[in-house]
């Protein structure tokens, strides 16, 4: 399981967003594209998406490539894109929201149980945070093959954005997050190997394991993590897809 970018381009008009990216998110598991504002991070979201299309490359889902296959289609296969901005439908109520994507809102609950109480107002009142517990309490779907989330904890306390990267941590999907700075409870994650891909201005700079990412912006692993990085150039690539 994987989905990747091979030599993907993407232009905004005369304004190239993505210069040639390729980088590979395996499954089932954790990759974060970080970056700045502009670095092209939720650019590479939606290519992968089919939001957006290529001007050149090509997306390659577990081997296949689905260039040309459209958005609906990929979320019809079980592609989940949760932007960072209109995740939630504003006019419906909460029970409203959740019931779009599942019948028995038992599973959804358990996950965000701060939802309970909000089921009866509508989704357009609640906070970013809530809002965002919302949205991917939505994509938390036995069906979802492939999720994309665009700042998932944007809003959130600390307690609640560290039970959210748990979650997602326990997926059995391929799960990509784009992040303008690599989350903490991610530096050293014992139960599992976190990719990063860092990008910046439309460009890959570095990809490797979490642990070397953090050593390589002179931030502590955290408690749990392996072997540190050795250097900007040394960090080792994901797996190819198929």
């Amino acid at each position: 399981m994987s989905i990747a970018l091979r030599d993907a381009r993407v232009r905004y008009g005369p304004l190239e967003a993505l210069h040639g990216v390729t980088l590979v998110a395996p499954g089932p598991g954790l990759t974060v594209l970080l970056g700045r504002n502009g670095s092209g991070r939720t650019t590479a979201l939606r290519a992968l998406a089919g939001t957006v299309p290529l001007s050149a490359g090509a997306v390659v889902w577990d081997g296949t490539d689905v260039t040309r296959l459209p958005a609906f289609e990929r979320a019809r296969r079980g592609l989940c894109l949760v932007p960072e901005r209109r995740a939630v439908f504003g006019s419906l109520t909460v029970r409203e929201n959740l019931e779009l994507a599942a019948a028995d809102l038992s599973a959804v609950l358990d996950a965000y149980p701060q939802l309970a109480p909000l089921l009866p107002r509508r989704a357009g009142t609640l906070s970013g945070g809530e809002q965002r517990m919302l949205a991917l309490s939505r994509a938390l779907s036995p069906r979802v093959r492939v999720l994309l989330v665009d700042e998932p904890a944007q809003g959130m306390s600390s307690a609640v954005a560290a039970r959210t990267y748990a979650l997602l941590g326990a997926l059995d999907a391929c799960v990509v997050v784009a992040e303008q700075r690599l989350p903490p409870g991610l530096r050293g994650r014992p139960d599992g190997t976190t990719y990063v891909h860092e990008l910046r201005r439309g460009a890959v700079v570095f990809s490797g394991e979490a642990a070397e990412a953090a050593a390589r912006s002179g931030v502590p692993p955290g408690p749990g993590a392996g072997r540190t990085g050795r250097g900007p150039r040394s960090g080792r690539r994901p797996p190819p897809s198929g």
